[in-house]
């Protein structure tokens, strides 16, 4: 009976872990496609330049892809070793999400007020050798969400020292209608924009939240849950 039970428990086991992988891999994908094609894109950051969309989704998918291989091992060959591997690093990634997320509401005033440090230091390096991710990243925004500068279009005129803006922030895109005048320029924030664009999508980023710390849980009950069958089943066969 014990026997039978673990065998389930096992196989269900190696199908979360085989999706889990596979889900690291997918990740890593794109990861690699980003970084090939995109050029780093979204870095806007001059403090963490490796802060990148492309090398954050490439180290995500590595790490989920190395425990999801550590659990399916763990479960095809009943290791009990390997599955306290793969239950202590799921707990230590859950344990610091939840720290991070109440750290974020925690301090939301203070992380505000360093980013927009931190991206208008980042402007002065648009357009330079060796930061055409950056480049790209804002003409994109800028271009998308119909804004300006990180709190004012007038944050590019300490960039260029002039009356100037990229083009991306003209209302008509044409070549060097940076150089015309403001009324021709989108007027709004970019980070105000961006931020209330989360805000009306908050929903989606709390279900996708939520479903990922379910994930989690589910992988750490399959885990413990099969750790004390092999357990049990060890006692029972000596």
């Amino acid at each position: 009976m014990a026997r039978g039970c673990l065998q389930g428990v096992k196989y269900l086991m190696f199908a979360f872990n085989l999706l889990f992988w596979l889900g690291g891999c997918g990740i890593l994908g794109v990861g690699i496609w980003l970084a090939a094609t995109q050029g780093n894109f979204a870095t806007l950051s001059s403090s963490f330049p490796s802060l990148s969309a492309a090398n954050l989704l490439i180290v995500t998918g590595a790490f989920v892809m190395a425990i999801g291989f550590v659990g399916c091992i763990g479960a095809i060959k009943e290791n009990r070793c390997l599955l306290l591997t793969f239950f202590v690093a799921l707990l230590l990634v859950f344990l610091l999400e939840a720290c991070i997320t109440i750290l974020f509401f925690a301090y939301t005033d203070k992380i505000d007020r360093y980013a927009q440090q931190d991206l208008k230091k980042g402007l002065h390096l648009y357009g330079t050798p060796g930061n055409v991710g950056l480049t790209n990243a804002w003409s994109i925004i800028q271009t998308d969400f119909r804004c300006c500068g990180v709190s004012n279009y007038t944050d590019w005129f300490e960039v260029y020292n002039a009356t100037r803006v990229p083009d991306s922030c003209c209302l008509e895109f044409s070549e060097s209608c940076g150089l015309h005048a403001p009324g021709t320029w989108w007027k709004a924030p970019c980070y105000e924009t961006v931020k209330m664009w989360l805000q009306e999508n908050l929903l989606a980023v709390g279900v996708f939240g939520l479903c990922t710390a379910l994930v989690q849980i589910l992988g750490l009950t399959f885990a413990m849950t099969m750790y004390c069958q092999v357990v049990s089943a060890d006692t029972y066969c000596a």
